[in-house]
């Protein structure tokens, strides 16, 4: 029989309901591109709170090193830097993981999450002939795609160059995709390709990085209240509820800590009651109501919603591609012998 699962390291689900111990994260160094609002800024603060050592680049230098400020401040650790860094330039990418490197406490980064992100702001990608009277075709503005795909591209190669190079005994590379990674928006062309482009990443490099001993995971947020969500869209999804940035740092604080999870996703989205009795994930988006925001980033709740009830905002999701392919193998296997 073959167990493809086991052969690239993948671990088992995600128990979403056990406990996690987040004493694993002092001392890692973390490099988060985009790190300066968001949820880039939401990662650092929860990591550098539990003694992680924070690398953040991005192109707001002003927000960024008011952050790091920040977080020396509130921790009392001088091993949190900022450093500018556009994604689309690989040379600038590669000077900022040299320098986070040099300025690691053990001249090492042990994590690199992948979170700079654009959405779409080319308004005319879909239909480029809406002046009739325009002689030629204006080339599209990509900037989404440079950020989404080619920075990610650059990040997640120097990643598997640097992280190696590590002594801490944990590696690991976090993508940030989103709900644009699993479905179509459709008025979001280019930001939807690109998510499904760092999709694509997540499938194949799962099944390759054990072999440098490197774990790579994935979140997928919903319509998250971050700048990053336009006025309308909120506007529209208003009656269905948003996620909050709460949620999603927990689950990649989870990712973060729990050394076991590898080749794993999951969806963040909006705080919902579920079906008491769901024995499943179909049964679960069974969905009862829209647990209130409010009340869903309260101190009260917790982050994750209210443990031990029917609220979730986290979910597993593409977990069964090796799975899948282990059946298909021992299908074909058995269809040759029986030939």
């Amino acid at each position: 029989m073959h167990n493809v699962e086991s052969m690239v390291r993948q671990s088992g689900p995600v128990d979403l309901e056990t406990p996690y111990d987040t004493k694993t994260v002092a001392g890692k160094t973390v490099l988060l591109t985009g790190g300066a609002s968001g949820f880039g800024a939401g990662f650092a603060r929860r990591w550098a709170a539990l003694g992680a050592n924070l690398m953040i680049g991005d192109i707001s230098d002003t927000d960024g090193e008011a952050l790091v400020a920040e977080l020396r401040q509130s921790t009392g650790s001088p091993h949190h830097h900022y450093f500018h860094c556009d994604v689309t330039d690989w040379s600038s990418q590669v000077k900022f993981f040299k320098e986070a490197a040099e300025r690691s406490p053990h001249g090492g980064i042990d994590v690199v999450v992948a979170n700079a992100g654009v959405k779409d702001t080319d308004n005319h990608f879909d239909n480029p002939t809406r002046d009739l009277s325009q002689l030629d075709c204006r080339p599209p503005n990509l900037t989404c795609i440079d950020v989404n795909i080619t920075g990610v591209a650059y990040t997640t190669h120097l990643a598997l160059f640097w992280l190696p190079r590590s002594s801490g005994k944990d590696k690991q590379i976090m993508l940030l995709g989103s709900v644009a990674s699993l479905v179509p928006l459709p008025p979001q062309i280019q930001y939807t390709m690109s998510k499904h482009a760092v999709l694509g990443l997540f499938r194949t490099l799962r099944g390759l990085a054990w072999q440098q001993n490197i774990r790579v995971n994935l979140l997928c947020p919903y319509f998250i209240k971050t700048p990053i969500i336009p006025p309308m869209a909120r506007i529209l999804l208003a009656g269905g509820g948003m996620g909050v940035t709460e949620s999603v740092v927990e689950a990649a604080t989870r990712f973060l800590s729990d050394e076991s999870i590898i080749g794993r996703a999951l969806v963040v989205g909006p705080r919902v009651r579920i079906k008491e009795d769901a024995k499943n994930v179909e049964d679960e988006f069974e969905i009862v109501g829209v647990v209130d925001e409010d009340a869903a980033s309260s101190e009260a709740n917790g982050p994750s919603g209210c443990r031990g009830t029917a609220a979730k905002d986290i979910w597993e999701i593409y977990a069964h591609d090796y799975e899948a392919l282990t059946e298909n193998l021992d299908l074909e296997k058995a269809l040759n012998n029986s030939g």
